[in-house]
């Protein structure tokens, strides 16, 4: 009689954003997975230390593709590290404008989750409703700052410019007639917070739609509760942020604790699991949709009422007017300097972390007192959350670990960088 012995097999790519860059090694029961070992290191590419090569000001788009789904809130967590060590004060508009897109961002990687973890566990509507509000705020990354992704849109001291007063708008073509275009757009004929305003009165009933789908459906409840349960203590003991430590229970926020910016005049609640399994985290995760929905609501109506300068008038930081570049030798000067040699950082370390729509995300940077940081340090938060795929899915069927991976809400960008 043969023996009966567990086997070994690679696993994936299952999830979107493991597209072919996670390689995960099973060792299996039959369906049952005794042992879970993730390989990192099939999408390396050495952002930091490609990071000492490059001017400060060069590095700002890096960080867009480490988290290529929360692009602007990695710029965040960049730009402050900076202006910590430059101890610079950035204009009150901008800080309501940064607060404003990282929550446009965290909406943006919900979206990506939702959408992605749903057609894992097998309910394939879901990606192509998510994808269609990502569209709206894509179109918000393009209009403030030319690209649909890799926004480079915050900047030492600020961003990049105000917001615009108008918004792109679709044009007719033989798929489209003027009547169809005129309708779609309706919401296009004002300005980007016009735009933006819209966007937040419709994007709750859309929620309320993803729940209907969702929330109390039979099959999505058997795929998800009770799977990949992780106690409080164990979240916190394994490096846990973000709504991966929430869903265990713990209320730890950054943008409550340690607020930054303008978070400590906006009124929002943190939502907070009970059962710490996959069911709990989209509850929490669900929730954030709705915050995030008041707080860009608060930000706009703000930005309206207050107009103001949005970077620091310190042209050894930040640029120029592009008129008064044009028109004055000095200012000439300051520009050319600005994009060719940079800045130059005093010495010193600064860490700064940001609340990342997938947990702490932070910025660990060393000066020399030269215009290239010396060192460089990202604390990913997929990185940990990660390395408890083994301890999250021993026990559980294969089929389990698809939800495992869709509850952790990794990208790799980050993870392997």
């Amino acid at each position: 009689m043969a023996e009966i012995r567990n086997y070994t097999m690679n696993f994936g790519p299952q999830h979107p954003a493991a597209h072919g860059v996670l390689r995960l090694v099973l060792e299996l029961d039959g369906e049952v997975v005794k042992r879970a070992d993730p390989h990192i290191g099939l999408l390396h590419r050495a952002t930091e230390k490609l990071a000492e090569n490059k001017t400060y000001l060069q590095s700002v788009p890096y960080m867009d593709r480490l988290d290529y789904v929360s692009m602007m809130v990695n710029e965040h967590a960049y730009v402050m590290a900076i202006e910590k060590l430059l101890q610079i004060e950035v204009p009150i508009r901008a800080q309501y404008i940064r607060v404003m897109f990282d929550e446009i961002t965290r909406i943006l990687n919900h979206l990506l989750w939702i959408g992605a973890h749903a057609l894992d566990v097998g309910a394939m509507t879901m990606f192509l409703y998510a994808f269609r509000e990502r569209e709206d705020l894509m179109d918000c990354y393009e209009a403030v700052s030319g690209a649909r992704m890799h926004a480079a849109y915050y900047r030492p001291g600020g961003v990049y410019r105000d917001l615009p007063d108008t918004m792109p708008k679709y044009q007719a073509s033989r798929i489209h007639s003027e009547k169809q275009t005129r309708i779609r757009n309706a919401n296009r004929e004002g300005s980007l917070l016009d735009f933006i305003e819209d966007f937040t009165n419709r994007f709750p009933t859309y929620v309320d739609e993803y729940e209907t789908l969702l929330t109390d459906n039979r099959i999505w409840k058997q795929r998800l509760v009770d799977i990949g349960v992780v106690s409080p203590e164990r979240a916190k003991a394994l490096g846990f942020t973000g709504p991966m430590l929430r869903g265990s229970g713990v209320e730890w926020d950054l943008r409550k604790k340690q607020p930054y910016e303008v978070y400590d005049r906006l009124d929002f609640d943190i939502p907070v699991g009970v059962n710490g399994d996959c069911y709990d985290r989209y509850l929490v995760r669900m929730e954030e949709f709705r915050q995030s929905n008041r707080i860009i609501k608060q930000c706009v109506d703000w930005l309206r009422q207050n107009p103001g300068p949005v970077i620091t008038d310190n042209h050894k930081v930040a640029p120029p007017s592009r008129i008064n570049m044009k028109q004055n030798m000095e200012e000439m000067i300051h520009h050319f300097k600005l994009f060719t040699e940079g800045f130059h950082v005093p010495p010193g370390e600064a860490y700064v972390a940001v609340e990342h729509p997938k947990g702490e995300f932070g910025i660990y940077l060393v000066s020399n007192g030269a215009n290239k940081p010396y060192r460089l340090k990202i604390r990913a938060p997929g990185f940990a959350h990660l390395a408890a795929l083994d301890e999250m899915s021993t026990g559980h069927m294969i089929s389990d670990v698809v939800a495992i991976i869709g509850t952790q809400d990794i990208v790799f960008g980050e993870i392997d960088r």
